[in-house]
């Protein structure tokens, strides 16, 4: 039994020793270079492997996956010679790097450097230039030559060009709606309520240009709690937020709450993620017990970049609507299950306390709470940036 148990953790030690040094951090992305040739490199804490799935040849969009590459919060910045904008996300498999290119231009070649010459850190190296038969000529070399008349081809530039998106994409979710009305208040059912602020913070998202904003539903209409979370992940969310409205026994209780997902539910979690097996099909390696590990990995960073928002979101609701004496809690709510997406449930009040409905079905009211909603995730996302830049 003993000897077992010993093989047991042994084999765990190393599962989790190969899965966290397989989970490298990027640490900074730079640019140098002009119109002819354009250098990135990419600052990681240790070795990383590259697979790139489009040079941008064809279309102007090159992709490159770093496999086992973290990049928590995401990167994304303006370009530089021949690189217009650049993306980088997080996925199961490692960090996503997408390039919005120039015309006629590609990655013509990469390479990783190790720690060198007083730099600690390696450097994923992508090289793009210019296709050939481009004339690019220095103002020093045009003043020397001659002009010619050059009959040049049509260039072909596929007129479906859709440029890499900088946006944060952020699923607000109504709850209930429908045949689920949720709570009753003495004005009329919480669905309602869920719904007018879901579509206050829409707007006050779009405002901004920041961001692409998701709704798991637009109307009164009643959507699977499983098929929200799959929502969220179609969608490639960055961030997910639950709408509701309170309810309790005791008319005199009122006050806002959020809800980040509990340490109990987060085998429920695993369950739920298992049961179409789409986080392992996702995974870049075969080897169950490593996916395991690093399905455990993903769920543990994302539960703290839920902890993080729902500390920002609890700071900037505060004072714009009555906050319950313990207003972070955790819960095993089926919206919150997805180990890849950060979220949180937000109950905005009680309908059951005639105070907090009239609050909420208030539009002035309600469009300063989902204002201070929004500029919670203004926050939370300008702070992943500076933390990502150091």
């Amino acid at each position: 039994m003993a000897a077992t148990l010993a093989v047991a953790v042994g084999l765990a030690v190393v599962l989790t020793s190969h899965a966290a040094s397989a989970l490298g951090g990027l640490l900074k992305v730079r640019l140098g270079g002009d119109a002819q040739q354009t250098r990135l490199v990419i600052d990681l804490d240790q070795a990383a492997t590259g697979k790139l799935i489009s040079d941008g040849a064809t279309d102007g969009h090159a992709i490159l996956v770093l496999s086992q590459v973290s990049a928590a919060g995401g990167l994304q910045g303006v370009g530089q010679g021949l690189v217009k904008a650049w993306a980088v996300e997080q996925t199961s498999g490692g960090a996503r790097l997408q390039l919005d290119l120039a015309p006629d231009a590609r990655i013509k070649g990469r390479f990783l450097l190790p720690p060198a010459d007083g730099i600690d850190h390696y450097r994923y190296v992508v090289d793009v230039v210019a296709a050939p038969g481009q004339v690019r000529l220095t103002s020093a070399k045009a003043s020397s030559v001659t002009p010619v008349a050059l009959k040049l081809r049509p260039q072909i530039v596929p007129a479906n060009v859709t440029p890499v998106s900088l946006k944060k994409v952020i699923v607000i979710d109504p709850g209930h709606g429908g045949h689920d009305p949720g709570a009753i208040g003495a004005q009329g059912y919480e669905k309602d309520v869920n719904l007018a602020a879901a579509l206050a913070l829409k707007e006050r998202l779009e405002r901004s240009q920041r961001y692409r904003v998701v709704l798991t539903r637009g109307d009164d209409t009643y959507v699977l709690l499983e098929q929200r979370v799959r929502i969220a992940q179609g969608s490639g969310a960055d961030l997910f937020i639950s709408l509701h409205s309170d309810s309790g026994p005791d008319a005199s209780v009122r006050g806002a709450s959020v809800y980040t997902l509990s340490d109990k539910a987060s085998a429920r979690a695993t369950r739920f993620v298992k049961h179409d097996d789409w986080f392992m099909k996702a995974s870049l390696t075969g080897d169950r017990g490593v996916s395991d590990i690093l399905f455990d990995l993903t769920q543990r960073a994302t539960k703290n970049r839920s902890a993080a928002f729902a500390n920002t979101l609890v700071a900037r609701i505060d004072g714009k609507a009555p906050l319950l004496r313990r207003s972070q809690r955790d819960a095993g709510f089926m919206v919150l299950l997805a180990p890849d997406v950060p979220a949180v449930l937000l109950e905005m009040g009680f309908v059951t306390n005639a105070e907090d409905e009239q609050f909420l079905r208030d539009p002035a009211q309600r469009n300063r709470l989902m204002s201070a909603v929004g500029d919670s995730i203004d926050d939370y996302f300008a702070q992943a940036t500076r933390l990502a830049s150091r």
